[in-house]
């Protein structure tokens, strides 16, 4: 008895078609970018796993359209959550870099702005500013950092609701040429989400920046000191240290740019130590060490840490 063969369908040699995702990964090159931010961010694990998650999404979509599976992109407006200081405006950059990488916007550049630049203070001053924003922003990323302080409920002149009336249309209707970062405060990102459903329903990425350890922070401090060829004598990196577990608990305390700004202070009372030794000449040693007076010079080692106005930053916001 001859066997009959089933005719082969369209559909089947589809479902044989082969799709070589670790060819893709390499062509978009955005292993490169994954790499860079492991180097420039110390920790945050959570929000380096949920990047790659994000582009792990992408490369697959990108793949099933290929397939001709998906027809549209997956949405990929975000909020970025957390306190000052925690890595969210770079890691808005490198997601600039692997959405462009991946073809899911054109040029990859990232617009930074606050309230200020989207809120006029006048009748029909607001459309036009937050349209030329926009406008910049088209083909990357518009990063709104303190998002929040659009809406203003308590304010019945206040125009920061034409401003969230705008990006919600922008949001939608531009999506596949423009991602919207909203970045803040996480307790007063979730007000702002409750009070603009329609905000909240446009975000489909949520990652949560956590703050640094003591141990991050200083490992933090040694590779910013190591950029600016630096180094810690033994006993500074031990008072650098205390610095570090005192400085947390002050208010305004910013993570890596609070270390940053009492490493700045640093600098200063270093080469001041050293200008007050001009009468011997400098070994290269000398230039390049800071020592522990260098460090505990500062108000956070003084009895009221509070009281420390020099080394406390006053609202400070992502870089």
């Amino acid at each position: 008895m001859q066997e009959t063969v089933a005719p082969h369908t369209d559909q089947q040699a589809g479902d044989e078609a082969q799709f070589d995702l670790a060819a893709a990964l390499r062509e978009s090159r955005v292993s490169e970018v994954l790499e860079e931010l492991d180097r420039e961010l110390v920790g945050l694990a959570p929000v380096k796993s949920r990047v790659r998650d994000i582009c792990a999404l992408l490369l697959v979509s990108t793949l099933r359209r290929r397939a001709g599976l998906d027809t549209e992109p997956p949405s990929l407006h975000m909020s970025f959550t957390g306190n000052p200081g925690t890595g969210k405006t770079t890691v808005a950059l490198r997601m600039a870099q692997i959405l462009h990488r991946l073809g899911y916007v054109r040029k990859g550049h990232v617009v930074a702005v606050t309230r200020d630049e989207l809120v006029g203070q006048y009748i029909g001053h607001t459309a036009p500013k937050t349209r030329e924003v926009i406008k910049r922003a088209m083909g990357g990323v518009l990063f709104i950092d303190e998002a929040y302080y659009l809406y203003r409920p308590e304010n019945e002149r206040d125009y920061g609701q034409e401003t969230i009336e705008i990006l919600l249309q922008d949001m939608e209707n531009r999506r596949e040429d423009l991602v919207v970062i909203l970045a803040g405060y996480k307790d007063r990102m979730e007000r702002f989400f409750r009070s603009n459903p329609g905000m909240s329903s446009r975000i489909a990425h949520h990652i949560d920046f956590p703050d640094y350890s003591a141990a991050e922070l200083f490992e933090i401090a040694c590779a910013m000191l190591r950029r600016m060829h630096y180094e810690l004598s033994p006993p500074a990196a031990d008072a650098l240290r205390e610095y570090i577990e005192l400085r947390r608990l002050q208010p305004n305390f910013a993570n890596a740019r609070s270390i940053r700004n009492a490493l700045d202070r640093a600098r200063l009372r270093q080469a001041s130590r050293l200008f007050s030794q001009s009468d011997r000449p400098l070994s290269r040693k000398d230039l390049v060490t800071l020592e522990p007076a260098d460090i505990r010079a500062s108000r956070v080692f003084a009895t009221q840490p509070s009281s420390d106005s020099i080394d406390s930053t006053p609202q400070e916001s992502e870089p």
